[in-house]
């Protein structure tokens, strides 16, 4: 039994045991809807891939012929995109045109059995096909309808179209992101979507739970910007509690020092020694005692005054070593410290290896294909090295109409 299949009703229980596992379903964000009502596809794809690794069964609606719009983004293998492969492990495809007639009819089947509906259109484009929430709470009394758009679902922007770069800009992100008096710099990951995929996650998971308690099922409202504006952490904090407006750092922490990247004889190492002791242990480690009683620098509130100073004095004694070295000094004195990797050691760390957090899935025509593991790691669980089958278009259309009894 999966860890989702103990979170739903008793009404869908026995079904969903016999299958060990709960069942989402998700629409593509390109289910024969014209393109300029997409809102993004990555959030989703996130949020059900996660909860297909907490054993979902995961039901994947997509337009015929072309699938949704993950297929066709870059990097490709024999012409099938490494990307989309990446983020659909385990799930199941079905192509329905949701203006057939037909297809409608497979739609409302496979709907009145799921426990999730998860969706990424621009606010309204499901109200015109028959399905908004204050129709299908009616039909499906504990269906929980997770949305997931560039904006939410109410407010003066909901109608807008929205990428990922798009909130990172309007999210305040990419003004405290790069170097000091650098462009405009991009977060090196999706993250204005990645973050609206977990915390719809976080909300499907809340949601699950709460219909044990009442037995009815409740819309999910996520904004891509309201993530963003969720995540600004030290930012927001300042802003708001002395009116100052932060800008980009580099590598530097705002509050604590010294907290950041350093330059060695052969590259960088970050250092993050984030009280008294720790600094005084890094100054015994480079044999510089005599700044620990050094008045820019006797408490954190000073060091971190006096950042720019405190750092030309610690890489005066950090370049004359290469990074490894002074790695194995800080580890015995306990001081936070790491290299920085590129993608290649990231993935080719021990650490990562040992932790399963790069795993394999099928493709039946490319064969194994590499990817990130699941960072969520529960001891009642095992955590697989291989995952389920990636998805051709289509692919389990006869097995879905056969489980959930469907002629046409």
């Amino acid at each position: 039994m999966s860890y989702l299949s103990r979170t739903i009703s008793k009404s869908t229980i026995l079904w969903l045991i016999f299958l060990g596992l709960a069942l989402i379903t998700f629409l593509a964000a390109n289910a024969n809807c014209p393109a300029s009502n997409i809102v993004s596809s990555v959030s989703f794809l996130t949020c059900t891939m996660v909860l297909s690794d907490l054993g979902a069964r995961v039901i994947k609606v997509e337009a015929p012929e072309t699938g949704d719009d993950s297929r066709s983004f870059g990097p490709f293998i024999k012409d099938y995109s490494a990307y989309f492969m990446s983020l659909n492990r385990g799930k199941e495809s079905i192509a329905l045109n949701l203006k057939s007639k037909n297809d409608k009819k497979i739609f409302e089947k496979i709907l009145s059995k799921a426990d999730v509906l998860v969706e990424n259109f621009r606010p309204g484009t499901l109200d015109k096909w028959g399905y908004s929430w204050n129709v299908l709470k009616k039909k499906y009394p504990r269906l929980i309808y997770a949305s997931a758009s560039g904006f939410g679902q109410t407010g003066p922007l909901k109608s807008l179209p929205a990428y990922d770069m798009v909130v990172q800009g309007m999210g305040g992100l990419m003004s405290v992101t790069g170097q000091p008096d650098g462009k405009p710099t991009r977060v090196g990951t999706s993250i204005g979507d990645i973050t609206a995929g977990l915390f719809t996650t976080i909300g499907i998971n809340a949601a699950l739970f709460d219909r044990e308690k009442t037995g009815k099922g409740t819309k999910i409202d996520v904004s891509m910007l309201d993530c963003q504006i969720a995540i600004l952490e030290n930012a927001i904090a300042r802003y708001f509690s002395n009116g100052e407006i932060p800008k980009p750092m580099g590598s530097r922490h705002p509050s604590i020092a010294p907290f950041e990247a350093y330059k060695t004889k052969d590259s960088f190492i970050i250092i993050a020694a984030g009280n008294d002791k720790l600094f005084e242990n890094l100054c015994n480690t480079l044999n510089c005692k005599e700044y620990i009683k050094d008045k820019r620098f006797i408490s954190n509130k000073l060091r971190n005054t006096n950042a720019e100073d405190l750092k030309i004095i610690l890489e005066k004694y950090l370049v004359n070593e290469v990074t490894d070295h002074w790695i194995k000094l800080f580890t015995k004195m306990n001081i936070p410290c790491g290299p920085i990797y590129n993608i290649k050691q990231a993935v080719e760390n021990p650490q990562i290896i040992f932790r399963n957090m790069i795993v394999s899935s099928d493709h039946k025509k490319i064969g194994k294909f590499k990817m990130a593991g699941n960072p969520i790691k529960m001891s009642n669980y095992k955590d697989p090295k291989t995952r389920g089958e990636i998805p051709e278009l289509d692919q389990h259309r006869k097995k879905i109409l056969k489980d959930f009894k469907i002629k046409i």
